[in-house]
């Protein structure tokens, strides 16, 4: 059975730059994605997913509307974007990778039963795996927080600078 470690905290502590860093210190040995944030005038217009082997897709946009799409706060969710890149990206990492990346484990990723069906494969598989979670209460997160073979961090303003070097001793074990 593998390990997993999630990375909680509330939005903008700091949790996917920490991703993004321990990817890099990873290289190649890592696969998966992580989420950017796509800035326009006026603020945060939606989010980006982008893999660790170089593609992208928009995965919420405040102009995404119809559709049946779901809906958090004022994003519309492309379910079809996540499951074309973030799923197929996931699928390679726990396939061919020795750790696996996913940021994140959100209420926008969770909107696909696919996403959720490869968190549960790599999780329950032999690699390493890193993810970031949101700390609020989410029946499926609290679930998967919950498994035998997960640790929790909190990611707060005092430890989230010592958090990559934590991240990287924690996947020598």
């Amino acid at each position: 059975m593998g390990h997993t470690l999630l990375l909680a905290g509330r939005p903008g502590i700091g949790k996917t730059t920490i991703i993004k860093a321990v990817a890099e210190a990873l290289g190649d040995r890592g696969g998966g994605f992580y989420t950017e944030e796509i800035r326009g005038p006026g603020g945060r217009k939606g989010f980006r997913l982008v893999t660790l082997d170089g593609q992208e897709a928009v995965m919420a946009h405040v102009n995404l509307r119809g559709g049946g799409r779901p809906r958090v706060s004022r994003y519309g969710v492309d379910v079809e974007a996540i499951d074309r890149v973030g799923v197929a990206a996931l699928r390679r990492a726990v396939a061919r990778c020795e750790v696996v990346i996913i940021d994140e484990i959100g209420k926008m990723e969770l909107f696909s039963g696919r996403f959720r069906e490869v968190v549960l494969q790599a999780v329950g598989g032999p690699r390493p795996v890193v993810a970031t979670v949101m700390s609020k209460p989410n029946p499926w997160v609290d679930a998967l927080k919950a498994m035998p073979n997960v640790v929790v961090w909190e990611v707060t303003v005092g430890n989230r600078d010592k958090m990559v070097e934590r991240v990287v001793e924690w996947l020598k074990r």
